[in-house]
């Protein structure tokens, strides 16, 4: 058995395949697996893949006839993943060398069921590094004290999946696998999803992992209708959380986070197409309707005065200011 699998979904990621696929090489062991999950691409990626598959130990090349979304590549190389641990590389995204023996030893050393990381924003020659809003560094946590308080930024609002390293029981029999429906707020609901069910987790200062933000090929530069997949997810999130025995304690940072979501996207609902934008604005006032009300409700009371303005005036039909 592999030590480690590493997950990454590549779909027509040509101009970044190579110094993707390069840093894999300058990361790889003989303990190490890597799963390179081609969703039907049409660019030069399928090539690269090829020609790096035959230089890393433990390749693996899994091929969709069809393009199926991240969420679905990702599924896939967790099926074929055989490691003790998997995590997740996106496939314009980078390492640095000799980052995923520090991950790895990480882990081990804590003994957790997951640990998120720091990751380094590059946008162009930029370099910025994001941390997740842990109260403690090298420590065993419980994972659901990682969601709460509702007030501040928390571990379910660092979205960014491949930052992290997880133990393969918490995919067994199944589980853990992201929402094939969602082409966009997949990674939301699973983080969530993940600290829920984890028992343990931690946070460790690794800089190794580089995030290429604001390219043509990733999902958040798109304007159409699938930036309203995270209405779906958040709705997903809600019932779920409305079953669990801590609903009490979660559903005021969901809720609160939902309304910042819509928030956000009605602010910028004229950069998108016009019928993704008439889509929105129904759909996030729908949304409102279908929340805890008495949660909404103190939510709107709490948050800042313009997102507050803006949510209410949605939810009673009245023309966002």
């Amino acid at each position: 058995m592999p030590k480690l699998s590493v997950v990454v979904p590549m779909h027509n990621v040509g101009p970044f395949a190579e110094s993707t696929l390069r840093s894999l090489a300058n990361n790889a062991d003989p303990d190490f697996e890597f799963l390179l999950v081609d969703d039907c691409s049409t660019d030069s990626t399928p090539w690269a893949i090829d020609r790096w598959a035959e230089r890393l130990p433990r390749a693996k090349v899994i091929r969709h006839e069809e393009n199926m979304g991240i969420a679905q590549a990702r599924n896939s190389g967790i099926g074929a993943a055989e490691g003790e641990f998997v995590t997740f590389l996106d496939g314009d995204d980078w390492y640095g060398p000799g980052h995923l023996a520090e991950l790895v030893r990480a882990v081990e050393e804590l003994g957790c069921d997951f640990a998120r990381t720091d990751h380094v924003q590059s946008t162009g020659t930029e370099r910025v590094i994001r941390r997740p809003a842990a109260r403690m560094r090298n420590t065993v946590m419980d994972p659901r004290d990682g969601i709460a308080p509702v007030h501040m930024e928390t571990m379910v609002d660092y979205p960014f999946v491949w930052a992290g390293i997880y133990r393969r029981h918490l995919f067994d029999d199944g589980g853990m696998r992201f929402a094939t429906d969602l082409r966009t707020a997949e990674d939301r609901l699973w983080i969530w999803r993940l600290h829920l069910k984890a028992r343990t987790y931690a946070s460790v200062g690794l800089h190794g992992v580089f995030y290429r933000r604001g390219v043509a090929t990733s999902l958040t530069q798109i304007k159409d209708s699938r930036q309203l997949d995270f209405i779906p997810a958040y709705d997903t999130l809600l019932r779920e959380l409305q079953e669990d025995p801590e609903a009490e304690r979660f559903l005021p940072k969901a809720v609160r986070t939902y309304c910042a979501m819509i928030a956000f996207h009605i602010g910028k609902a004229n950069e998108y197409e016009a019928s993704a934008a008439q889509r929105l604005r129904h759909e996030a006032r729908a949304a409102l309707h279908r929340m805890p009300e008495q949660v909404l409700a103190e939510t709107l009371r709490t948050i800042d005065t313009t997102r507050s303005r803006l949510l209410s005036r949605l939810r009673d039909g009245r023309k966002a200011a």
